[in-house]
């Protein structure tokens, strides 16, 4: 029903729509989870003409990705490694009915960027460096993967074409590359949007 009252621009609260998942997943949500005015304004900003191929780095239980598909016809892809996670988003997508979205179980650094459009990063690998930010114990932190994840996203945004849209939240901006000129910013610059022009 969430979906449908989202898709009818009925405002849907976070609990209502955090009640489609298990406890143990919306126990998370206010730290991990993208909020839904979040996901509208990024996925508005990346969506520029209909199937725009959107990847969500890190994308947990695949709320942005839902939303994002739900609120625009670009085509939302989430990578995420961890795989009940995927099961997860998977399970929930094809039972609300929603085409346009994909979840990969992968590690981001096996992720060829030149296949999408467009990019949403909400600091998906902070968990590494702050061990109150786990979400679980299948995934073993460390410092150095930290590093690692972020140097590989920022080559990956140098070498995407002109005009490529990223939107990062809660990040410290380590992955943007100068190539990309700040468009807007909001929510206290937390939530800002870039589009790479040279």
């Amino acid at each position: 029903m969430v979906f449908e009252y989202l898709k009818q621009n009925i405002t849907v609260k976070e609990d209502e729509f955090n009640s489609i998942y298990p406890e143990k997943i919306k126990r998370h949500s206010r730290r991990h989870w993208t909020p839904i005015e979040i996901a509208k304004q990024a996925s508005d900003f990346l969506v520029t003409k209909p199937g725009t191929r959107v990847l969500d780095i890190g994308s947990g239980p695949g709320k942005f990705c839902m939303l994002g598909a739900t609120y625009t016809k670009g085509y939302f892809t989430g990578v995420e490694q961890r795989k009940k996670l995927i099961e997860l988003s998977n399970k929930l997508s094809k039972r609300y009915r929603i085409p346009n979205v994909n979840f990969i179980h992968a590690n981001i650094t096996t992720i060829n960027f030149k296949q999408y459009d467009a990019f949403y990063f909400f600091n998906s690998f902070y968990e590494n460096i702050d061990r109150s930010a786990k979400i679980d114990d299948t995934v073993d932190p460390h410092v150095e993967l930290y590093i690692l994840y972020h140097a590989y996203i920022y080559q990956q945004f140098s070498l995407a074409k002109i005009g490529t849209r990223l939107v990062t939240y809660w990040s410290t901006l380590k992955e943007v590359p100068p190539s990309y000129e700040l468009k807007s910013s909001s929510h206290n610059g937390f939530l800002n949007f870039w589009e790479k022009t040279s």
